[in-house]
């Protein structure tokens, strides 16, 4: 039976919802401060879902249809859900192992407080190009890059600003990046003429990046010895300590899915803390002479990766540094995630993103306008639907014959997409991205926003490109059809 056709939406019927949910998540943060992940942010992005069941019932939609669609929506959010429970697992076993308190260890010993922000940028960045997954890069080397500007003293929100910035230039120029391939599928562009074209924007934010985590860096002395002696002597550091950490990056080098890199890296977090600390093990889990020494190990591993390691070393640093993930330290964030792509569902069936950008396009005449327009229909799907991937493939859909009837290319196009989608999801809270970063850096969307330079100037930067015609390759000049 075909779907039925429903009348579109007004222009304001199709704002309200939106304009709703921002609206309640500013006075989440405004009431809750940084706690709003923990519940008020996900109340605000039910509560805008069923404005927008109300707002676009007069149309012909049925409950039906728009339950449906929410559950649907949800359902391609699945494997974000598995990978933060992924993550959860990984920092708990890594903890208990002393992986994570060795990478603040050797990091105290190598890294200088005066340049971390931009040493801690440019890492990323070479690390996430080599791997092209940059929550593979935040959930293991940035975790530990926070475990050592804490105990350097160092805003927090900066770090992770600094983290992120790195990680997405990978996401956005290396070839291995599933949103760099989506970008280039959704325009029809070649790959690597996408990786080039995007590449100049990427470096160029990089760049600037770079400059101003070299401005926020200080003057003051550190001296770490304390600290990484206290370190020592809880966690005896070797650098056999590193085996989880080199084998994720293996992993994701041979182009393993994200899922299956991390959590076998937090089975091997378990396993290596069995044979380098198998007392620490037996003590986590609270095995007593009546359980087999065997089985107190296998519970304590199990504790790890369900709710996360306790330290108990005595040291309140150490404990700080040490305690720390599991499965359930995921739950709020998984629950963000939920209710975002549900929203994201309804927004989607019900048209009310394609009517908010239609007027978008309407009022593009130049090539530099339209430019200018795609990147805030871009940021406008991350806002609504709450997924970096649809914020590719939504716009580049609706884009497409546009760009193609004014001549201009299609790595333009996939250009202005992937160095605008991919960077941007991170800046919005409930978007499944800014909820994974929150998640697992401890730090909220909105304190580590302002800081997150590349995120900001890569979308500001194709825009500006665009607008002094540089790169705007039309379908002759880059021999693309």
């Amino acid at each position: 039976m075909p779907e039925q056709s429903h009348p579109p939406l007004a222009l304001i019927e199709a704002i309200i919802p939106v304009a709703t949910l921002i609206l309640l998540v500013a006075l989440s943060y405004h009431l809750f401060g940084d706690g709003g992940t923990s519940g008020p942010n996900q109340v605000a992005l039910v509560i805008a879902t069923m404005v927008a069941v109300v707002v676009t019932r007069r149309h012909g939609y049925t409950l039906d249809e728009l339950r449906n669609a929410a559950i649907a929506s949800v359902s391609t959010g699945i494997g974000a859900i598995f990978i933060l429970f992924a993550v959860g697992a990984l920092i708990g076993t890594w903890a208990l192992s002393g992986t994570l308190s060795a990478m603040v260890y050797y990091g105290l010993q190598l890294l200088n407080p005066n340049y971390f922000y931009v040493t801690t940028a440019a890492i990323c960045a070479l690390v996430s190009f080599g791997i092209g997954s940059s929550w593979t890069v935040v959930g293991t080397i940035g975790i530990g890059l926070m475990g050592i500007s804490s105990n350097m003293g160092l805003d927090p929100a900066i770090t992770a600003a600094a983290i992120i910035s790195g990680a997405y230039f990978g996401d956005t120029t290396s070839p291995l990046s599933d949103s760099a391939n989506l970008a280039a599928g959704a325009a029809n562009a070649d790959l690597y003429d996408h990786i080039r074209e995007t590449s100049l924007i990427s470096i160029l934010a990089l760049l600037l990046s770079l400059g101003v985590f070299w401005f926020f860096s200080g003057t003051a002395s550190f001296d770490a010895s304390a600290k990484m002696a206290a370190i020592n002597k809880a966690f005896h550091i070797s650098p056999a300590l590193f085996a989880p950490l080199i084998l994720v990056v293996g992993l994701a080098l041979l182009k393993i899915p994200p899922f299956t890199t991390i959590f076998i890296g937090a089975l091997a977090g378990g396993v290596l803390a069995v044979i380098v600390a198998p007392d620490r093990v037996i003590a986590f889990a609270n095995a007593d002479d009546s359980v087999p020494g065997w089985l107190g190990l296998v519970k304590g591993v199990w504790l790890a990766l369900a709710s996360g390691y306790v330290s108990t070393s005595g040291d309140p640093a150490i404990d700080m540094l040490a305690t720390r993930g599991g499965m359930s330290s995921m739950l709020d964030t998984i629950w963000l995630v939920i209710t975002a792509f549900a929203f994201g569902g309804v927004v989607e069936k019900t048209g009310i993103l394609a009517r908010l950008i239609a007027p978008i396009i309407g009022v593009a005449k130049t090539a530099g306008s339209l430019i200018a327009a795609l990147v805030a229909a871009v940021v406008a799907t991350n806002v609504a639907t709450a997924d970096q991937y649809l914020a590719v493939v939504l716009p580049g859909r609706m884009f497409k014959n546009e760009f193609a009837a004014r001549g201009m290319s299609p790595v333009a196009l996939s250009r202005s997409i992937g160095a605008s989608a991919t960077p941007t999801s991170a800046l919005i809270p409930w978007n499944s991205c800014g909820a994974y970063m929150t998640a697992t850096l401890g730090v909220s969307t909105f304190s580590y926003s302002p800081y997150a330079v590349f995120n900001i100037a890569s979308p500001m930067l194709t825009i500006v490109a665009a607008f002094l015609g540089i790169r705007m390759l039309t379908r002759k000049a880059s021999n693309l059809s």
